[in-house]
């Protein structure tokens, strides 16, 4: 083997020695967060009005912004937030941190959605769901722009699927949560909600090519 051989040899083993190092020294980050969160907990649950804060607002705008694509009602969306942190504060004091708040959190959530729906269905008012805007390929999104048009179009194709579907969909890219906390959240293996997920997906891009929006359309980037 000659010496330039060795060289990219010694090269790509050092990359891959690196990228090992990031994964690990990101590993610990995240547990010291979480370690860090769940001491705010505790001192939330003890009455701690600092920690309860850090709470709040930690997770405030994503139960707000979930609720508000799952009913587009920004009054409702507010007032199930606020109702939900009233209840999580009334049983804080009994909450045992074992590493799903998050779900619990936005199960409460979903839950009082839910019932609201049901009671304004039996009352025979409707509720729309609302477009996500950050859905098939919007992460790749160069410009931060997506025309209305397109807006409309996500709008449709999610008004058009289950709610299953819309609802994974939501909790995955609105609600932030990772595929452990929606394994929490729904019961069910990470395996399993990864494909649900996938699946989900898929469905969403195969109605947004029928409505003619393109990966381009969501990208942000100008036809050429």
């Amino acid at each position: 083997m000659n010496e330039s051989a060795d060289h990219e040899l010694n090269d790509q083993s050092d990359e891959r020695a690196a990228e090992r190092a990031d994964g690990v020294n990101d590993a610990l980050i995240e547990a010291a967060r979480r370690a860090e969160f769940e001491q705010q907990l505790v001192r939330a649950a003890a009455g701690d009005s600092a920690a309860w804060r850090v709470v709040v607002n930690a997770f405030a705008p994503r139960v707000h912004g979930l609720l508000r694509a799952q009913c587009r009602d920004d009054e409702l969306a507010e007032e199930i937030t606020q109702s939900t942190f009233c209840t999580i504060a009334t049983k804080l004091g009994s909450y045992i941190e074992n590493g799903r708040f998050e779900a619990w959190l936005f199960r409460i959530a979903m839950n009082r959605l839910r019932d609201e729906m049901r009671r304004r269905a039996r009352q025979g008012r409707t509720m729309d769901g609302e477009a996500f805007k950050r859905v098939a390929g919007a992460s790749n999104n160069e410009s931060g722009f997506v025309s209305v048009e397109v807006r409309d179009q996500l709008r449709l194709a999610l008004s058009r699927m289950t709610e299953a579907d819309r609802e994974i969909i939501d909790l995955r890219h609105i609600g932030g949560l990772s595929f452990k906390a929606l394994s929490d959240f729904y019961e069910e293996p990470v395996g399993t909600l990864l494909a649900r997920h996938h699946r989900a997906l898929k469905k969403l891009k195969a109605m947004l090519v029928e409505l003619g929006v393109g990966a381009e359309d969501l990208s942000g980037r100008p036809n050429r």
